[in-house]
């Protein structure tokens, strides 16, 4: 099986695509001009990574990496990972750690301070992959606003 975890490329849409599909299928779907204007926009921001597990050119798995500029803490970044998922046809084969733990080295390398994770309260199994690569809960409560 040859796989790669690396940084998504503007041919990643479909892919990227699919896995957001299966991680919010109630979210409106993304399509055409729209969904290549704001992928580019993405590809070519530095503040933002996408990392993607490719295996066999299928992008099994993805997590988001924002890095936000910031005068507090010696003017360090600080880094937050959103939308892990992976495909359910890859699931358990350690995929997710892997594009974590890149993600997170990443945000090391940009010279981050710090790196945040968000996780539905009700996500526990994935609480448990978070804590294995290095999160840990109870240092800073999380608060989330929605319109």
């Amino acid at each position: 099986m040859s796989k790669s975890i690396r940084i998504a490329n503007l041919s990643d849409l479909d892919g990227v695509l699919a896995l957001y599909r299966e991680l919010r299928p109630a979210d409106p779907e993304l399509e055409g001009q729209l969904a290549r204007e704001k992928w580019s926009e993405i590809i070519d921001s530095a503040q933002m990574e996408l990392i993607v597990a490719d295996v066999e050119g299928d992008l099994a798995s993805t997590c988001a990496l924002g890095i936000n500029l910031s005068i507090a803490s010696g003017a360090r970044p600080f880094g937050i990972i959103e939308h892990v998922v992976t495909a359910e046809r890859h699931r358990r084969k350690g995929l997710s750690r892997e594009v974590l733990e890149y993600a997170i080295d990443l945000a090391w390398d940009r010279g981050c301070y710090k790196v945040m994770l968000l996780s539905g309260e009700q996500l526990r199994g994935a609480h448990q992959l978070y804590k294995s690569v290095g999160f840990r809960d109870g240092i800073e409560k999380g608060f989330v606003i929605k319109p």
